[in-house]
């Protein structure tokens, strides 16, 4: 692993890498995203999300442009999780960011490194005004990943699957 502060570079996952993934031919995710994906791309961790957005590609295929992606440590090359945004920006402007660490490499700085480069994407899209991360309020680690990137707390969600959540938002080009 790289010494110093972590940082990370996306890799996408296209609908056959999705479909791969979910029939467990890590083989040919590998093969098809020329970066060595890990077996945490086969857990249950993970393989409900490929559903998820398989379906939600095959409703909006813009979306592709958006969603998850593969976490490639800089320089060394080592996946070490996904990220991405839950799709384009709503008609405000907004999109809402997700990412996950593979459990061997947590704790190294790499789930902050996600979130310094889909900050640094939304920036980017003159499209989106807004990013959003939806937190468990159990979910400590998560919590502290987004403080100091400048989110302010919003509100609160119901989500069916996680139960409460809070809501930060910042702008996607700071002032």
């Amino acid at each position: 692993m790289t010494a110093g502060p972590a940082a990370v570079r996306f890799v996408r996952l296209p609908p056959p890498v999705l479909e791969a993934l979910l029939s467990g031919d890590l083989t040919a995710a590998r093969t098809a995203t020329g970066v060595p994906l890990t077996g945490w791309f086969l857990s249950d961790e993970v393989t409900w999300l490929w559903r998820m957005r398989l379906d939600q590609i095959a409703k909006d295929p813009a979306a592709a442009d958006w969603i998850v992606r593969a976490a490639v440590s800089v320089p060394d090359g080592t996946v070490v999780g996904a990220g991405g945004f839950h799709g384009p920006p709503d008609s405000a402007g907004m999109v809402e960011m997700g990412y996950s660490t593979d459990p061997a490499y947590r704790r190294r700085g790499f789930a902050k490194a996600m979130v310094t480069e889909l900050l640094r994407w939304a920036a980017g899209e003159q499209s989106v005004t807004t990013v959003r991360a939806s937190i468990s309020p159990q979910n400590v680690a998560s919590l502290a990943t987004i403080a100091g990137f400048g989110f302010a707390h919003v509100g609160e969600q119901w989500d069916e699957e996680d139960g409460t959540e809070y809501l930060y938002e910042r702008p996607a080009r700071p002032a």
